[in-house]
């Protein structure tokens, strides 16, 4: 079976308000089950894809300051 997870989640979500992808977002960082990681990954996917240098910038920075 061949599944195309972006698909999956891009579909889940189309229509989605803001509350809906945040509660999702936060259920999945709470459960800390890897099942969910790849979910993650597409919206960090689709937020660096629409995202601006300047907060690609303030992404990157946080991730580093997070890593200490």
């Amino acid at each position: 079976m061949n599944i195309d997870i972006r698909k999956h989640i891009l579909s889940n979500f189309k229509g989605a308000d803001t509350s809906e992808i945040k509660a999702s977002i936060e259920a999945s960082i709470e459960k800390k089950d890897e099942i969910t990681l790849p979910g993650l990954g597409v919206f960090f996917e689709v937020l660096w894809a629409n995202s601006e240098e300047n907060s690609r910038e303030y992404i990157l920075n946080t991730l580093k300051n997070s890593l200490k």
